[in-house]
């Protein structure tokens, strides 16, 4: 069976209020069973609070909710499986587990935490030989203190909600997309196919096919394994290592996985038939998948709560969906929609910083989205983010360059100034990542930032001046800055940021099936 947003969360969350009426940021594993319980049907849905009287603020903010066709549901029609059963289970495990590391030092959840609203509050990601594996978040840094990661890890949290493309740069993405689907019943290109063309070893959904490769990426999770050998080679041996066969026998000296997914999969298979690497993908996409999390304050008030986010907040919602010829923000232009996400490519310009991906003259650069497309228009465009639980998920950017929602806010006010000052202050060394580095260290780190910034800002103007979709300088001052900033952080679910709630998505501490579990602390040494 299959369950909806209300059975899987009915534990810890209230429904979605069921009244219907009637979009800021850039950057870079469901599974085909979907199995599930239907939960606990007796959850109270939220009530609106019979005294609440529309004031002249509510009534035009109102009009734009309509005008854009918002409803209090983001994942309406969308079923998802229910945690607590066990394919999601098993994903969880192995999403966990550092087994699935090259170097058994690395495991997905290195990047992408739950009690980090699943990412893993870093700039630039650090995988594979890090000081401290289990150390997450604040602190986490490579043993030889070079940061190979070039982008900003994204949250997992409702993946199951994107039906374009994955990855910052859309390298995982259907080509039949269809609304709801995320990316199920059509055809998915991956990077172990050409650009436009299907991988028939995708899987079943987007999150199935992006949870294929970043056990193949040398600096995420693969370390040193079996240098030279092609993604799949990598994925059969970590399946054999999984499975206990093959290249893999007696590699975990406690290895309980196959009981785990002879239940998951309801077979009583062999390992060589059932642990294979198209089943670890679909396991953990059908973990990540689970990852619901939309029941927000923004949805609430939508749904007719309106005591449910401050005015401030509901003045900076007015601005975000205003047009910036209408003296508003323009935000929706690209985050529209309950997602607040158009699931396309855009141009906007945040500083590049970082190791880059091999791109430009001096290999430095990231090209983004052209690099899969090979076309010119696609230089430095970025997928929109959704902008769901975006407070939990500071630093913002495909390169994690801005440290706070201000700080992006600030950057449309005009790009252009905004980047040349943080590039003339280097204030990457401001970041929480780099802070601690000695001043002069930390400047040299990326002596390529301000013409590859510059070459960003190029394209933007480029865009601009021939109409392409964008977002043009925006005229707002301080306090609206604050109140655009008041709104989107009425956008957490409610369980998304407490620990105790997202703990249903955080395996019991006892090492695993593997006693290969990586159990995360954070920089004081407390259990994450």
């Amino acid at each position: 069976m299959r369950t909806t947003l209300e059975s899987s969360r009915a534990t810890h969350s209230v429904v979605l209020p069921v009244l219907m009426c009637g979009l800021l940021l850039s950057a870079c594993g469901g599974g085909a069973s979907d199995t599930g319980d239907p939960g606990d049907p007796g959850v109270t849905p939220t009530t609106v609070p019979p005294t609440a009287t529309a004031t002249p603020l509510d009534q035009q903010l109102r009009a734009r909710i309509d005008a854009v066709n918002l409803s209090a549901n983001p994942a309406s029609g969308v079923v998802v499986p229910d945690i607590d059963t066990a394919l999601p289970q098993l994903g969880m495990r192995l999403f966990f587990s550092q087994s699935l590391g090259g170097d058994l030092d690395s495991a997905c959840v290195s990047c992408h935490h739950p009690a980090l609203g699943g990412a893993d509050e870093l700039s630039l990601s650090v995988g594979v030989a890090a000081i401290d594996p289990s150390l997450l978040g604040q602190g986490r840094a490579p043993v030889d203190g070079v940061v190979r990661v070039p982008r900003n890890a994204p949250s997992s949290f409702n993946v199951a909600l994107m039906d374009r493309a994955l990855f910052v740069d859309g390298r995982v993405e259907s080509l039949t997309p269809t609304a709801g689907a995320n990316g199920a019943g059509g055809a998915i290109r991956t990077p172990d196919s050409a650009f436009g063309t299907p991988d028939p070893n995708a899987g079943d959904t987007l999150t199935a096919a992006q949870a294929r490769f970043p056990v193949t990426s040398t600096d995420e999770m693969r370390g040193a394994l079996l240098p030279g050998a092609d993604n799949d080679a990598v994925r059969v041996h970590l399946a054999q290592r999984i499975g206990n066969y093959g290249a893999g026998q007696g590699k975990l000296p406690v290895n309980q996985w196959l009981p785990l997914f002879q239940s998951a999969f309801n077979t009583a298979a062999p390992a060589d038939q059932l642990v294979t690497d198209s089943n670890i993908a679909t396991a953990i996409a059908a973990y990540e998948r689970s990852q619901l999390f939309v029941d927000t304050p923004w949805s609430r008030y939508i749904g007719g709560d309106l005591t449910a986010i401050s005015d401030p907040a509901k003045r900076g919602a007015l601005l975000f969906f205003t047009r910036a010829d209408e003296g508003g923000a323009g935000c929706g232009a690209c985050h529209r929609g309950d997602l607040l996400s158009d699931q396309n490519f855009h141009t906007v310009a945040f500083p590049q910083i970082g190791p880059g991906k091999g791109d430009g003259p001096n290999g430095t650069d990231d090209f983004g989205r052209e690099r899969e497309s090979g076309n010119p228009a696609d230089f430095y465009a970025y997928r929109t983010p959704s902008l769901l639980n975006v407070a939990l998920t500071a630093p913002y950017g495909h390169d994690g360059a801005y440290a706070t929602l201000s700080d992006v806010v600030r950057h449309y006010r005009n790009p252009n100034s905004e980047v040349r000052n943080y590039l003339d202050r280097e204030r990457w060394c401001q970041l929480p990542q780099f802070a601690d580095l000695p001043h002069d260290e930390c400047a040299a780190l990326y002596p390529d930032a301000r013409v590859n910034s510059q070459a960003a800002l190029a394209k933007l103007q480029a865009d601009r001046d021939a109409g392409v979709l964008t977002i043009p300088n925006i005229q707002i001052n301080d306090t609206q800055v604050a109140e655009l900033v008041a709104f989107l952080e009425s956008l957490t679910d409610d369980c998304a940021g407490d620990r105790r709630c997202v703990a249903r998505w955080i395996p019991p501490r006892d090492g695993g099936p593997d006693h290969e579990q990586l159990d995360a602390v954070d920089e004081q040494g407390r259990p994450l």
